[in-house]
């Protein structure tokens, strides 16, 4: 059985190669590879082919396999089972017959270069597909990030679009070069300054073999550069809310928190509870739209309440009161509301939903925000059960995107807005 050995090279040539592996290469009857690949053992006796059509070398690797003498070695860039070629040629060769040889793959010597623990990174391809998978990982805020980019999705592309996405987390931004090779280059951009570094980001050209590595951190004041004159008095930027460093996106979205405070038909002077209140996101834009309302904020987690509090400060509102505790528990001590936004229940929707009817104040106003069926099935029952008046606005709202030289839309989760008053009799 004419053994195929699928052997992973680096920028650093034949030198790189164990001796047991450059033993198997010398053997070779036939080599297969790239130009690149190829020209690291320029001096060795055996047939080549050239790997650019796929189709035809495999069939040439076919009419190989019966002849005993031959030794075939196909070269490829760093490990054949991470993105490479080998997931392609296990579809179309028998199993037994590959024998792989694993090289450094780029993305591994990527962390090792900038020093980080990469065990629980996502490694993300861009070469030759869609910036779909990036961006849910950037807005899932995963901690680390690794993308092999291509000629179309270049380090370039991929700072555009993170520039683009209101992210509620910061990115540190690692361009690594040729790695392995004697021009190899790793360099760090500060995209969050938008100074000069992350200018010349942006003219730069990089070498073809490069991976981007995304770093998330938590946003510093300094990074969120918070200038409250200059924000918008409805509609605040998520990004310059602090947020969850475990789940930081989190909060109830820019255009939704717009939709939810329409729904309410807030007046001043009023009292409002905020339950699930999270980061505190929609307290705070009601507390600056009315600074003569008061905004009971209830939130059940620590780190949430802690949240609240340091968002009101950094907004600089003071009619937001933070309540650690679990609803509807904690309601009970609450004065009698003229609104309620619920956009969390931890599971306690009906229960929460009893004690605000015995709360809300005649001609008060209910709004929820709900995500998934089972919570809007709840809902509703509850309020088809009791003869409230209700109406729905589902909302699903997309955000444009820089995809390399194009714009494109990326959704947000779909959220169903549900506005409830009592039947008038």
């Amino acid at each position: 059985m004419t053994p195929v050995h699928v052997v992973g090279i680096g920028l650093d040539g034949a030198a790189g190669l164990s001796q047991a592996v450059r033993q198997i290469v010398d053997g070779a009857t036939l080599l297969v590879g790239s130009d690149r690949h190829l020209s690291y053992f320029s001096t060795h006796p055996a047939p080549r082919l050239v790997l650019r059509d796929f189709t035809p070398a495999i069939e040439e690797i076919r009419q190989r396999l019966n002849n005993l003498s031959d030794v075939i070695v196909v070269l490829v860039s760093g490990d054949p089972l991470f993105f490479g070629l080998g997931r392609l040629l296990l579809e179309e060769l028998p199993t037994e017959q590959l024998i792989f040889h694993p090289h450094l793959s780029s993305v591994q010597l990527a962390f090792n270069k900038i020093k980080v623990p990469w065990q629980d990174a996502r490694v993300v391809s861009a070469h030759g597909r869609s910036l779909d998978e990036l961006i849910q990982a950037l807005q899932q805020g995963v901690e680390k990030i690794a993308v092999l980019t291509d000629g179309t999705n270049t380090p370039n592309a991929i700072a555009r679009l993170l520039l683009a996405l209101d992210l509620p987390s910061y990115y540190q931004f690692w361009v690594c070069e040729n790695l392995g090779g004697i021009d190899e280059r790793v360099q760090f951009f500060p995209l969050e300054d938008r100074g000069d570094k992350a200018a010349s980001l942006r003219q730069q050209n990089f070498a073809p073999l490069n991976v981007v590595v995304l770093l998330r951190q938590p946003k510093s004041d300094a990074q969120i550069n918070l200038n409250l004159d200059a924000l918008p008095h409805l509609g605040l930027p998520d990004a310059t809310f602090l947020s969850f460093s475990d789940r930081p996106g989190l909060m109830t979205k820019r255009e939704v928190r717009v939709l939810v405070l329409g729904e309410l038909a807030l007046k001043p002077g009023q009292i409002i509870w905020d339950i699930g209140a999270g980061t505190g996101s929609v307290s705070i834009e009601i507390a600056r739209l009315f600074p003569l309302s008061k905004i009971y904020a209830i939130e059940k987690t620590a780190a949430g309440t802690s949240l609240i509090e340091q968002n009101c400060q950094r907004f600089q509102v003071e009619n937001v009161i933070s309540i650690h505790g679990t609803a509807p528990a904690v309601l009970d001590q609450l004065p009698e509301p003229d609104r309620i936004f619920i956009g969390g229940s931890g599971g306690n929707l009906s229960e929460i939903l009893d004690v605000c009817s015995s709360k809300l104040t005649a001609c008060g106003v209910l709004v929820l925000a709900l995500a998934t069926l089972e919570h809007l099935n709840a809902g509703l029952g509850w309020l088809r059960d009791r003869g409230w008046d209700y109406q729905l606005l589902q909302v699903q709202l997309s955000r444009s995107v820089p995809i390399a030289h194009l714009t494109r839309f990326s959704p947000l989760n779909p959220v169903t807005i549900v506005s409830a008053t009592r039947a008038v009799k």
